[in-house]
């Protein structure tokens, strides 16, 4: 059993945090939502008061906040020179790469072991323990880190040092982005050609035009595995999530002298849908827009 202090208890955090507690470690759980903390004392955790209560005893820390000024933030004010030195410190937040790495500098220097381990999965993988974690950390502190993310994992990976986490995770939800819009533009012109969407399913799932969006994550309701789609596009991986995510990307790669272009559209596009007023819906659903069928997420 380890004592694990977990910090941040929204939609994904709160199932990160219960399957850390079915695990049979003791959590202390903290958010500023007082919902969020009940919810987390129900599937076994313990409350906190505040961040610095939660990481006073902890053996394991564990963050996931929306941005990268609230990591710096929780880091310098509750919980370096507040957890005990021993305490291995996890960052699972989607941050920027520059944010993930002066967190990191800073509590190596006041002598902590510290990962940053961004997720991919969404907030059904996040509950079934089953999420994808991308790790940048020193080689030394990896398999400690990999233990103690095995009981929400489906798999960690070792993306490299400092940072490294952070920018798999922000290339590949780039990649991702693209990919679905991709995916969604291909059903919306088969029905526009009067190809049923279960037949285009079967051809492109085996063909050249395969990838995850269209074999696993079918945008189309009734079509392969059931995805957020079959729901309403609810309890998925929601459009203002992937907006963040392509605009951290886009953010890197200025910093970087890189060039994405076909980033840059998935960005106007996601962004266009979220404007709209369907942030919270799966990103999915972003096909509804490109079939012109908006008032069907009604």
């Amino acid at each position: 059993m380890m004592r694990i202090a977990f910090i941040g208890l929204g939609a994904m955090g709160g199932g990160m945090a219960a399957n850390q507690a079915k695990a049979g470690h003791e959590v202390a759980a903290f958010d500023l939502s007082e919902a969020a903390v009940a919810r987390a004392v129900e599937a076994g955790c313990r409350a906190a008061g505040s961040a610095a209560e939660a990481v006073a005893d902890a053996d394991v820390v564990i963050t996931m906040l929306p941005a990268g000024p609230h990591v710096r933030s929780v880091y310098a004010d509750t919980i370096i020179g507040k957890a005990p030195k021993t305490a291995l410190l996890i960052d699972c937040s989607t941050i920027d790469v520059e944010s993930a790495r002066a967190v990191a500098e800073q509590a190596r220097g006041a002598g902590y072991r510290v990962a940053d381990a961004p997720v991919s999965g969404g907030i059904m993988a996040a509950d079934a323990g089953t999420l994808a974690f991308m790790v940048g950390c020193e080689d030394a502190v990896f398999a400690e880190v990999e233990a103690a993310l095995k009981p929400m994992a489906r798999v960690v990976i070792h993306a490299g040092s400092a940072g490294a986490g952070q920018a798999a995770k922000i290339c590949n939800n780039m990649l991702l982005g693209i990919s679905m819009l991709g995916t969604c533009e291909a059903f919306a012109l088969a029905e526009k050609l009067g190809l049923a969407a279960d037949r285009f399913f079967e051809v492109a799932s085996q063909s050249s035009g395969n990838c995850w969006s269209v074999s696993n994550y079918c945008p189309v309701p009734g079509v392969g595995p059931q995805t957020p789609a079959d729901r309403g596009y609810e309890g998925g991986f929601a459009t203002a999530m992937m907006l963040k995510d392509l605009k951290l990307a886009q953010d890197a790669a200025a910093k970087a002298g890189g060039t994405t272009p076909l980033g840059a559209q998935a960005e106007a596009l996601y962004a266009l849908f979220d404007t709209q007023g369907y942030g919270r819906k799966d990103f999915s659903a972003v096909l509804q827009m490109l079939r012109g069928r908006l008032s069907e997420l009604s």
